[in-house]
């Protein structure tokens, strides 16, 4: 078969795909007419969790879904939020360039903490040979395990830990309410709840479980790919840094801090 339209009437390759495709006339989104079946009628939300996992997300996964995206969207002067702030003010013809610098921060400290927290979560879990725990205890001995090696391993245990909500990150209890409510509270947050019970006597120190790290459980338990668990992260900033640049537009501080670091810099000699 050859088409005549194509240069020498080669056929032309098929790229085959699950998501969307356009035509003159309409455009299919997973297989529906966006204009006449999604438009008004799928939340951002349930479009985003259908698009990542092609399927439809059941009320109680969608509403934790949408409860992880409200807790990671703006936790104010954030380094990720200074930097979009800056960045505007470096290049305000370029307002992509200000919401990309925000989203590169998503790193080990902040957001990326996240996707390490599903996994590390995650790979706990498929290392258990035989059936999971189903009581406290079991979950109990299986997060000392996981918290000993991790620490043999000279490694961090992400998703504990925070810098201003040192005695307790209120979105955790939130978070954990909700997926309970929902019936989608799954293996990966009883062995996160296990970790906020059992780190101490590992580590010698107690610390709060974090916003970002039951974000992770919650998103692992709703069975997203670890891959792109930081991608909702990111998503979910994106909102954030979008308000965060209409509120420089607004009331912009850019200039101050930009200011503030420069006036008061002090020339070091460097040592050798």
């Amino acid at each position: 078969m050859t088409t005549p339209d194509r240069p020498g009437g080669a056929t032309p390759p098929v790229f085959p795909t699950s998501l969307g495709t356009s035509t003159e006339d309409t455009i299919t989104l997973l297989g529906r007419n966006l204009a006449t079946d999604m438009i008004g009628q799928v939340s951002f939300g349930e479009l985003a969790y259908s698009l990542m996992t092609l399927h439809e997300p059941t009320p109680g996964q969608l509403r934790l879904f949408e409860a992880v995206l409200v807790a990671l969207a703006d936790h104010g002067f954030t380094p990720t939020a200074i930097a979009a702030r800056l960045t505007y003010y470096s290049a305000p013809d370029a307002l992509q360039g200000a919401l990309a610098a925000g989203l590169l921060g998503g790193g080990s400290r902040f957001l990326g903490v996240t996707e390490d927290t599903g996994r590390f979560l995650a790979e706990t879990i498929g290392s258990v040979d035989g059936p999971l725990p189903d009581t406290d205890p079991g979950w109990d001995a299986l997060a000392v395990d996981a918290i000993r090696r991790q620490r043999a391993a000279g490694r961090l245990v992400p998703g504990i830990g925070h810098p201003v909500h040192k005695h307790g990150d209120p979105r955790v209890p939130a978070i954990q309410r909700i997926a309970r409510d929902e019936g989608a509270h799954g293996p990966h947050l009883a062995l996160f709840a296990a970790i906020g019970r059992t780190h101490g006597q590992v580590l010698g120190r107690t610390l709060p479980l974090n916003g970002a790290g039951i974000c992770g459980a919650a998103l692992a338990d709703l069975g997203l790919p670890i891959e792109l668990v930081r991608g909702v992260a990111l998503l979910a900033r994106c909102a954030g840094l979008l308000g965060q640049l209409a509120e420089e537009l607004r009331a912009p501080i850019g200039e101050k801090v930009y200011m503030l670091v420069d006036r008061n810099a002090e020339y070091v000699p460097p040592t050798r």
